[in-house]
């Protein structure tokens, strides 16, 4: 979550369950976060730092800044997904969706007069969500208009655009298509409609195929699908069907997510009422379904791109929002809830719709809370993001950082090499496919004593 230093393409890898003797303590699913997108922990940040994000905004950028991103969140949705924990809304009109974009437009138009931000090129764009396409074309050529009026992004290297199937029309995508978009990520998660139901998504399968054409035939340099292995309902009939359906698209690119149980999904609450059991899919489960995915996609023509994600050989499928954020690139989080990165501060805003909307109207950037790294601190941030390629390469931290990340990391790569999950040289160090399949499970091993007792979010 670059200036890319760890190639984003990595040569195919034969991924098979690991053995018995190498599994981690995690097995069953349970309640809890185990993505990790950033560090440290996000409960550990709080308003005492926000004057340390004010000091990073006040502060000129140079030719020597890292890039520039910008992430807009577009926090609706038809319907929320029983196992989705993001900060989103099914609830709002159309004057309301109108009225956040135009917060969301002003609060871009603030930071546009930060001395940390203006006339700094920006180097990516991230629709996330929610769903950004849930907004109408209408509103979503407003809100771009505006804030490229402060911040263009012409010459960015990668626009995305997040999408549920079923809130596409032909019209709709092309305004996407005319305000840059190179990469359109489909969130298909499964090809069956009966675990589609099950787990509360908005869409069916036939409004994914019936937006294919239009996608194709707008020539967006790169489609992803995002599937999510252990859905409930899932089987292994289910699974090998969703891969099956996932190649015969023949996407440019492919994300495969394990499905987690953090706090706030309606999943997680029935699971701790005890009305969700036997239906779960367990970690080990999980990792087969998902390797079984990367072999299946190896075999169709894509290599490993990182621990989610696999890339057509023969096209130009990049994803340089990632790779960006793992080098320790500066990234503009905007919108309800969001957050980014500035300078070595993490800042993220106000998760209250109308405290956002009220504090933008009077030309205020929305911020609650933030935390001033330290030096170990973005380092550590920087290897434990980087991991989830599959390698790092000891010479970028040493250059960067001044630190040999064996001698720093020595314990934690040790501990990690004896259960099977990476391998160390002089010059890099490479997890093992068990190791790739799991790599968030790992990540805790190179946190600071005082973090490991922190909750993640």
């Amino acid at each position: 979550m670059d200036t890319r230093a760890v190639s984003g393409n990595k040569a195919p890898l034969e991924l098979r369950p690991e053995p018995a003797t190498h599994r981690l303590e995690l097995k069953q699913t349970e309640v809890g976060s185990v993505f990790v997108s950033n560090y440290p922990p996000y409960s550990l940040w709080n308003g005492d730092h926000l004057d340390a994000f004010q000091r990073a905004l006040d502060t000129p950028w140079t030719s020597e800044s890292p890039p520039l991103g910008l992430y807009l969140h577009i926090p609706f949705c038809r319907k929320r997904c029983k196992f989705c924990y993001f900060r989103l809304y099914t609830d709002k009109n159309a004057a309301q969706v109108e009225a956040y974009c135009d917060a969301l437009a002003r609060e871009i138009e603030l930071y546009g007069q930060q001395p940390a931000v203006a006339g700094r090129p920006v180097s990516f764009v991230y629709f996330g969500g929610g769903t950004p396409s849930y907004i109408a074309g209408k509103h979503l050529r407003e809100l771009v208009d505006r804030v490229q009026a402060v911040l263009p992004w012409d010459r960015a290297g990668e626009i995305a655009f997040e999408c549920e199937p079923g809130t596409l029309s032909e019209s709709k995508l092309a305004t996407i298509r005319s305000i840059g978009v190179t990469r359109l990520s489909l969130g298909v998660q499964n090809f069956n409609d009966h675990i589609l139901e099950i787990n509360g998504r908005a869409h069916v399968s036939m409004e994914t195929y019936r937006a294919l054409p239009w996608i194709r035939a707008l020539e967006f340099e790169q489609l992803n699908i995002d599937l999510i292995a252990g859905l409930i309902g899932e089987t292994w009939e289910t699974w090998r069907q969703s891969v099956r359906e996932t190649i015969d698209v023949g996407p440019d690119s492919v994300t495969i997510y394990q499905m987690e149980l953090p706090y706030n999904t309606r999943f997680s609450r029935q699971l701790l009422d005890g009305a969700l059991g036997a239906e779960l899919a367990d970690w080990t489960l999980k990792r087969e379904w998902h390797a079984y995915a990367f072999d299946q996609l190896a075999s169709a023509g894509y290599e490993i791109s990182s621990s989610y994600t696999m890339v057509r050989k023969d096209t130009r499928g990049s994803f340089l929002y990632r790779d960006s954020l793992w080098h320790g690139a500066d990234m503009l989080g905007t919108g309800v809830s969001s957050f980014g990165h500035l300078s070595g501060v993490h800042a993220q805003n106000t998760a209250s719709w109308s405290s956002y909307l009220e504090r933008v109207a009077i030309d205020e950037l929305p911020l609650e809370r933030a935390y001033s790294t330290t030096p170990l601190d973005r380092l550590t941030r920087e290897v434990i993001l980087q991991m989830k390629t599959g390698s790092l390469e000891v010479s970028y931290f040493r250059h960067k950082f001044g630190i040999d990340i064996l001698e720093q990391f020595g314990p934690a790569f040790d501990k990690l090499a004896q259960q099977g999950m990476l391998n160390t040289t002089e010059d890099a160090v490479e997890l093992t496919p068990n190791g790739l399949l799991q790599v968030d499970m790992l990540l805790p091993e190179f946190y600071a004593p005082e973090h490991r007792p922190a909750r993640y979010t």
